[in-house]
């Protein structure tokens, strides 16, 4: 079959095109993450921003009031709180170097040997200087590229800015570029939405709100190194399968150990009541149970994403992992078959 001109016009813009995505993402890599970033933000606040949109009637004025309380929300505690993250790590590391594992460890093993309890010694002071060194150095590495991240938080900023003032003419670009027709698209839309808002705000938000609830609860009761805790809390309140209880029941249990007990009654009680109901009633509001994404693609796709992304990939993560087992649904279902029927 020979080629005719038509093809070779084709084919050549093809490959121009290709040649021009090839580019962009050269352009875009060293700040692909800040700008997905900025997306990001704009979906969990965009809520946020028709409300105040109702108010003040100007797209640009709402996203420059929304721009600037997310900015508050993330620098102000930055601000104040990486001073008090750095005192804490240095008390953990003191408290590590101090600290007796060889009484508690013989008062839980009464027949320990003393090898035993020298490997406990060992085991444990290691494991906390692992830890102590590992905040430190990123509380250093932080301070040290500060110049670096202010940059990409501004990008975020002004991403997030343009997608909420832009947002209705985004949405049209993208359903412009969509091969499927309106049944389809509409179809796939509606899953990528539900599966988003799981995501986002049923494991993101809510294990955020979840870990900050926690944190109440170390400040509330005493509990030292708050801070660090409530970090800890956190992180693992957003990764599922794991939540806030593997920081919070061991604190309880060490709190018996010294005996403390009725502050640790009352410690427990407070997170298995109050902390561990939060994630249910979360999930409930803002997630149907129809549309929960699966644990397994949660925590798989976090862990993935997070040696890809670093941080930031524990939402990318199980997002693209969701929406590729989305898109081979649909195919199995025949949903996409127009796009690769010969008619």
């Amino acid at each position: 079959m020979a080629i005719t001109e038509k093809d070779i016009k084709r084919i050549s813009v093809i490959l121009f095109i290709a040649l021009l995505a090839v580019l962009v993402f050269l352009i875009l890599r060293p700040v692909l993450l800040a700008v997905i970033g900025g997306l990001i933000l704009a979906y969990i606040f965009f809520p946020i921003y028709k409300k105040i949109l109702q108010w003040v009637k100007y797209k640009s004025l709402a996203a420059a009031l929304v721009s600037i309380f997310v900015l508050a929300l993330i620098l102000v505690p930055i601000w104040f709180l990486t001073p008090m993250m750095s005192q804490q790590v240095f008390e953990i590391f003191k408290f590590s170097q101090e600290f007796d594992i060889n009484s508690l460890a013989r008062s839980i093993f009464p027949s320990a040997s003393e090898q035993f309890l020298a490997q406990v010694h060992i085991s444990f002071t290691n494991a906390l200087s692992k830890i102590t060194s590992s905040i430190l150095n990123s509380l250093v590495d932080f301070l040290l590229n500060f110049l670096v991240i202010s940059l990409q938080i501004l990008l975020v900023a002004f991403v997030f800015f343009f997608t909420l003032k832009d947002e209705s003419k985004l949405r049209e670009f993208v359903s412009g570029l969509s091969p499927l027709s309106r049944i389809q698209e509409a179809h796939l839309v509606k899953q990528f939405k539900d599966i988003t808002q799981s995501i986002i705000y049923g494991q993101i938000v809510g294990g955020l709100i979840q870990g900050v609830f926690a944190g109440l609860g170390f400040l509330i009761f005493g509990i030292p190194n708050a801070l660090i805790l409530t970090v800890v809390a956190v992180i693992l309140s957003v990764i599922p399968v794991i939540g806030p209880g593997f920081i919070y029941i061991p604190v309880g249990i060490y709190l018996l150990i010294i005996g403390k007990q009725l502050l640790a009654i009352g410690f427990l009680l407070f997170n298995l009541i109050i902390v561990s109901s939060i994630d249910s009633v979360l999930r409930a509001h803002w997630v149907s149970k129809k549309t929960r994404t699966s644990q397994a693609v949660m925590l798989v796709g976090m862990l993935g994403g997070f040696f890809i992304f670093g941080i930031l990939g524990l939402i990318i993560g199980p997002l693209v992992l969701a929406y590729f087992i989305t898109f081979l649904r649909a195919y199995k279902e025949r949903t996409l078959s127009s796009l690769f029927s010969e008619n």
